[in-house]
C-alpha cells in the first residue's frame, strides 16, 4: 500500500506541474484507486460475485478566477496530460467567479496522522460465500412465515486517496468499508411483509456475526405482519434511531453553505439563534480513529477539526467549503465533501424509555417519499412503524402518513435516546417529538 500511495502522491505531482506548464494560476487535483469484492446469495445459492478495481483521477484548474474541471478514470501519463488540457481549455472559455479559486494557503492541513481507517479483511471468496449463506439461512429458518428471500449481500472494499494543489499540499490516506446485509420476505394469511437488516464497519471483525444479521432480519420482518393503519390525529412520534439520522442530514443540509447562499434553506440567517431545546448539542470529530466519515483535512487540503454546529440548542457554525464561505462573506469551516462523523447528544433513555416517555404515540421505523422542503421546512413523509399505548407496542402501521414543519419538529424534540445508530457518518439515537400530524384511513 504505501508503494501504491507513492504512485499515486507523484501521479498528483505530475498533474499539478502540467496544470502551470499549461498555463494556471492554481490547480488542484485527486487520484483514487478503489478495490473490493462483492457477493450475493440467494435461497442458498451464489448468485453474483463481482470483484471491482477502478481508478480515478479529476483536476480543476484556475486562470485567475476562471475555473475548470476535467477527469479520467485512465491514470496514463498521455491521459494525465489530456486531461489537464481539457480543464484548461474550459478555464479559458468560462465567465471570472471572484468566489472562485483555492481554499487560503494558510489554512492547510500540516498535522496529517494516522486516523487507522484501513483495515483489510483477510477472506477468500469461498469464505464470503459461506459467511452470506449463514446470514440467510439463519433468516430462512427463524420462522415458517419467513416464505422467500431476496438475499444477503457481503461487500469488502478498500481504496486509497490523494489529494493535493498548488499551494503545496499533498495528503494521501487508504481506508476500507466491509459490511454484510439481509432481506427477507414473511407472510401471514394474505398479508406479505419485507425487512431487512445490515452491519458495516470499517474492521471486518467488528461486524455483527452473520447469523446475528439475519435472524434480525427476520424479526424486523415478522414484526410488521398484520399491519393496519390508525385513525387521522395528532400524537407524538418516535423516530427510530436509523431512522433519526435523516432527520440530522435534514438539519445539516439547511445549514449547508450551498443551499444558504441560493436562499434555499428554512434557517437561513439563524446563526446565533435558537433551533433546538437548550440541552441539544450538534458537533462533529473529523479526526475520530476508525471513524467512518474521518479525514485530517478535508476536500480542498484544509485542515478539520472538532466543531459545535448546536451549543446549548443555539447554532453556532454553518457547513461551508471555501467558495460558499466567499459567497457568505464568511471562512471555510473545514467541510468541503460534507460533514465528518455528526453527533447529537444523547439523554439517558434508550428506545424502551423513551416509548414509556411518549406513552401513547407512533413509533416511525420506515420513511417513504421525498417530501422535505429546505426552503420552507415543511415535512410530510409516508412512513411504516408501530402504534405505541401505556409505553407499550400494540400492532404494526403502514399507509400512513406524517407532516410537519422541521422548525417545530427541532423545537419539539423531547428527548435523544441512547441506542445510537453506529453504522452511519451522521450517528443518533431515537428521536422523540412532542407533537405531528398523523394522516391514517
Amino acid at each position: 500500500m504505501a508503494q501504491r500511495k507513492a504512485e499515486l502522491q507523484q501521479r498528483v505531482e505530475d498533474l499539478l506541474g502540467e496544470a502551470k506548464r499549461q498555463g494556471a494560476s492554481a490547480a488542484e487535483a485527486g487520484v483514487s484507486s478503489d478495490a473490493g469484492l462483492s457477493l450475493t446469495v440467494r435461497l442458498g445459492e451464489t448468485e453474483t460475485i463481482e470483484h471491482t478495481r477502478d481508478n480515478g483521477l479529476g483536476v480543476t484548474v484556475y486562470f485567475g478566477r476562471r475555473k475548470g474541471a476535467a477527469s479520467t478514470s485512465d491514470l496514463s501519463p498521455q491521459a494525465l496530460k489530456e486531461t489537464v488540457a481539457a480543464a484548461c481549455n474550459f478555464a479559458r472559455y468560462t465567465s471570472e467567479d471572484p468566489c472562485a479559486g483555492l481554499a487560503d494557503a494558510g489554512l492547510m492541513a500540516t498535522d496529517l496522522p494516522d486516523l487507522a481507517l484501513y483495515h483489510p479483511w483477510k477472506q477468500s471468496v469461498e469464505q464470503g460465500i459461506e459467511r452470506a449463506i449463514r446470514c440467510e439461512t439463519a433468516a430462512r429458518e427463524l420462522d415458517t412465515r419467513i416464505v422467500n428471500s431476496e438475499g444477503a449481500t457481503l461487500n469488502s472494499h478498500d481504496g486509497l486517496q490523494v489529494y493535493g494543489n498548488t499551494h503545496g499540499f499533498i495528503g494521501g490516506y487508504p481506508s476500507s468499508r466491509h459490511s454484510l446485509s439481509c432481506a427477507v420476505v414473511g407472510k401471514q394469511d394474505e398479508n406479505m411483509q419485507r425487512d431487512y437488516w445490515y452491519t458495516l464497519s470499517r474492521q471486518g471483525d467488528r461486524l455483527q456475526s452473520p447469523e446475528q444479521v439475519g435472524m434480525t432480519a427476520a424479526q424486523r420482518t415478522l414484526s410488521r405482519l398484520g399491519a393496519r393503519q390508525v385513525a387521522t390525529q395528532q400524537a407524538p412520534v418516535l423516530f427510530q434511531a436509523d431512522v433519526a439520522v435523516g432527520l440530522l442530514r435534514s438539519f445539516v443540509g439547511a445549514i449547508r453553505g450551498s443551499t444558504l447562499y441560493r436562499k434555499a434553506s428554512f434557517l437561513l440567517d439563524h446563526l446565533g439563534r435558537q433551533i433546538f431545546p437548550a440541552f441539544i448539542e450538534i458537533h462533529e470529530e473529523p479526526r475520530l480513529p476508525v471513524g467512518l466519515a474521518s479525514a485530517a483535512y478535508d476536500n480542498e487540503g484544509v485542515a478539520t477539526a472538532r466543531r459545535d454546529f448546536i451549543r446549548d440548542g443555539v447554532l453556532e457554525s454553518y457547513v461551508l467549503d471555501s467558495y460558499a464561505a466567499r459567497k457568505l462573506g464568511m471562512e471555510t469551516t473545514g467541510n468541503a465533501g460534507g460533514v465528518r462523523n455528526l453527533r447529537i447528544n444523547s439523554g439517558e433513555l434508550d428506545r424502551e424509555g423513551l416509548l414509556r416517555k411518549m406513552d401513547r404515540g407512533l413509533l416511525v421505523t420506515e420513511l417513504m417519499g421525498q417530501g422535505v422542503n429546505m426552503v420552507t421546512g415543511d415535512y410530510s413523509r409516508g412512513v411504516a412503524g408501530f402504534w405505541v399505548e401505556g409505553g407499550v407496542i400494540q400492532y404494526p402501521v403502514e399507509e400512513i402518513t406524517i407532516a410537519g414543519n422541521l422548525r417545530d419538529m427541532f423545537m419539539g424534540l423531547q428527548e435523544v435516546g441512547t441506542d445510537v445508530e453506529t453504522r452511519s457518518s451522521v450517528q443518533s439515537g431515537s428521536w422523540l417529538i412532542d407533537r405531528m400530524m398523523i394522516a391514517g384511513g
